[in-house]
């Protein structure tokens, strides 16, 4: 059985108003590192995985070495910047088509939890950067264990 309802464009309205303010609200409270850009500076696309015992932070950086990119931990602010050269020669009117992105990039991102800054290694492989920041001894998940009472 199906039932009509009177059309109410003003609730719709409102049920999308409070869709949009949690959309907002909820990712921009969680990552307040999203519009944390430098001005001229490419962003940085970030996959940050936590685990249990540390943060998996990846970025895509080909063609970049390694001396040409700078890592700082700052008050729990991972900040990741570089440079991505371009071409020494470049003739605009050969292009055909040209899509690659050259300059300088940066990305902050502000981890939920406290890291040990003395233990992030860094790995550049095939033109992916991957940090593993292991979470400081503090906010690790304790396991207690409840001992049995046997009664003699």
């Amino acid at each position: 059985m199906t039932s009509i309802s009177r059309w109410e464009p003003y609730r719709e309205l409102a049920t999308m108003r409070q869709m949009l303010d949690r959309y907002f609200d909820d990712d921009f409270a969680r990552f307040p590192a999203l519009w944390e850009r430098q001005p001229g500076a490419m962003s940085l696309a970030l996959d940050v995985v936590e685990q249990e015992e540390a943060f998996i932070v990846k970025a895509s950086i080909p063609g970049v070495p390694a001396d040409d990119v700078e890592i700082t931990l700052t008050d729990n602010v991972l900040t990741i910047k570089g440079e991505m050269k371009g071409d020494k020669e470049v003739k605009e009117a050969n292009y055909h088509l040209r899509e690659r992105r050259f300059g300088s990039f940066l990305r902050s991102v502000t981890l939920p939890t406290a890291v040990d800054a003395d233990k992030i290694e860094a790995i550049n492989e095939n033109g992916v950067l991957t940090l593993t920041l292991p979470k400081a001894e503090a906010v690790k998940p304790k396991k207690i264990e409840v001992k049995k009472i046997v009664n003699a």
